[in-house]
């Protein structure tokens, strides 16, 4: 899952780093900053929105992983994807939908902190 999923949270990112002027961080040194205070305070806020753009496709992709850890880790590593689709095919319909609810609802949950937060009109993918 980290092979696949590196590079959808590196390319937000680096679509983003990439127009920032290393001459910012300059000028915050050469006003008296130390570099993690001119990190922390010039570039990371500017970063922010790729950061948690990066970070919710990453979530929301990795949600729907349910062959790799069922091949990989076995019948102890169960995911809430892992659960529902065995739950769909011993027809536990009723199960599986409330399961699917409790997923939908956590995305959307975090769709709406990603929004108060960040702003969905910042979202920066590429």
């Amino acid at each position: 899952m980290t092979h696949i999923l590196l590079p959808f949270m590196v390319l937000p990112l680096y679509s983003v780093m990439r127009p920032i002027p290393p001459s910012y961080v300059r000028a915050a040194r050469s006003l008296g900053a130390t570099s993690w205070t001119a990190f922390r305070r010039v570039y990371l806020p500017q970063t922010m929105p790729g950061v948690a753009a990066g970070a919710l496709l990453v979530f929301i992709l990795a949600v729907g992983y349910y062959i790799t850890p069922a091949l990989v880790g076995g019948a102890r590593g169960q995911l809430i994807s892992n659960l529902i689709a065995f739950h769909f095919s011993n027809s536990n319909w009723s199960m599986a939908a409330a399961l699917a609810s409790i997923l939908l609802v956590a995305v959307l949950i975090l769709y709406w902190i990603y929004d108060r937060l960040i702003g969905i009109d910042n979202l920066k993918l590429g």
